[in-house]
């Protein structure tokens, strides 16, 4: 006989969104994955299962469902495939896809899948558009079943999407098991699935408490951070931009349909190891005309530093006016040093600004020293001062 932890009531309730957080060794994905193969009994399913990334369904996913199957003894009801679980009793069935896979972004493809009724995301904090869960999202709405989307995460930051729409637009509190409007919140920790812990893990978690209470309250208690953990720039306020009047200079970082063109103006005040920043484009899906216009607008003859991965681009937005060039650059490494060197000032409204500074982290590879993601500003600003300060004879762009 399998128990489910009874806080699991996703099948209990009307609300058409479950969110299911957790720390480490909670139990959500026993639970959400056991709970995914009992609803498949149910007639008129299709079932999608998504990871933001996700490269091979059949190494990383299925296994553990075909691991609750044997648990179950049903192994005779399911048709497992590389990427598909059938149930043979009911027709329903279970598909593994991922969002953003080697051939690119696949919300369009998940979007027309026909029949679906249930969405299951999981590893949700991993999505940091919210447009394409909205994309996806809009296409759950098969007729004659309840239509549902479950979010499993490790809690993040309360920067991301998902807890200023979820929890702070509906009053809701982080950590609490509760149905808001349409919407089941599922948090369980450690304390709910002791009986399946062994005594080894249970000591670690206890001796994670006494010597890192700040890590043991976000990894194994599942809270919510004010900002990520590992975050790379810790030396930055808000403040008034460029109180002193220095001379100002932008850096801009491309983007377009996946990542926006990220424009921040920037002024260095060297001798008191400060830079003022002020963000002024954030936005995708920007023809060349359009940012070329915005450009010329907000930056008028000022200089601005832009990737030098786009030259066609830059000589394009050039000769429409822009007093733009590529940087010559340097490591990511020697850069993001030259930002941590300074105070970092930046406009209230700023606000995609903070976001990527509260969520730019270190990376645990080896390969690499920082997460790409949340870097867009942050790339066109390490842009701008690795130009003036790997380059003393622009001194008239800092004192």
């Amino acid at each position: 006989m399998v128990i489910i932890n009874p806080k699991y009531e996703l099948f209990g309730s009307d609300a058409k969104f479950s969110i299911v957080t957790g720390g480490r060794g909670s139990g959500k994905s026993f639970a959400i994955s056991l709970l995914t193969l009992i609803l498949s009994y149910e007639k008129g399913h299709v079932i999608l299962f998504t990871r933001y990334t996700l490269r091979s369904a059949a190494i990383s996913i299925i296994p553990e469902f075909l691991s609750k199957i044997e648990l179950l003894g049903r192994e005779q009801d399911f048709v497992v495939t590389k990427d598909e679980i059938i149930n043979k009793v009911s027709g329903s069935k279970i598909l593994f896809r991922g969002i953003k896979t080697s051939s690119g972004d696949q919300t369009a493809n998940l979007k027309s899948i026909e029949g679906l009724s249930t969405w299951i995301l999981d590893e949700a904090e991993e999505l940091t558009d919210e447009d394409k869960f909205d994309t996806i999202n809009l296409s759950v709405r098969q007729k004659g079943v309840q239509n549902r989307v479950i979010m499993m995460m490790n809690p993040t930051t309360k920067e991301h999407w998902i807890y200023k729409r979820f929890f702070t637009e509906r009053g809701v509190q982080g950590s609490s098991n509760t149905i808001k409007e349409d919407t089941n919140y599922i948090h369980t920790t450690y304390l709910d699935n002791l009986e399946n812990l062994s005594p080894s893990y249970i000591k670690d978690i206890e001796r994670l408490k006494r010597t890192n209470q700040s890590k043991f309250d976000h990894k194994i208690m599942g809270g919510w951070l004010d900002k990520a953990e590992g975050v790379v720039f810790q030396n930055w306020r808000f403040g008034e931009f460029n109180p002193d009047k220095l001379q100002t200079s932008f850096g801009l970082d491309f983007g377009f349909s996946i990542d926006p063109d990220a424009l921040t103006e920037v002024a260095i005040d060297k001798a008191k190891r400060k830079i003022y920043l002020k963000e002024c484009i954030y936005q995708k899906g920007l023809q060349t005309n359009i940012l070329s216009a915005k450009l010329n607008q907000i930056a008028g003859k000022g200089l601005i530093i832009a990737d030098s991965a786009e030259p066609r681009l830059i000589s394009d937005l050039k000769s429409r006016g822009a007093n733009i060039q590529a940087v010559k650059k340097g490591t990511i490494e020697s850069g993001v040093q030259m930002m941590l060197d300074f105070e970092l000032i930046v406009h209230p409204d700023s606000v995609n600004l903070a976001k990527e500074l509260n969520n730019y982290t270190y990376s645990d590879r080896a390969s690499k020293m920082y997460v790409d993601d949340w870097n867009h500003l942050l790339d066109g600003i390490r842009y701008n001062v690795t130009y003036h300060l790997d380059n003393p004879h622009k001194g008239q762009y800092y004192v």
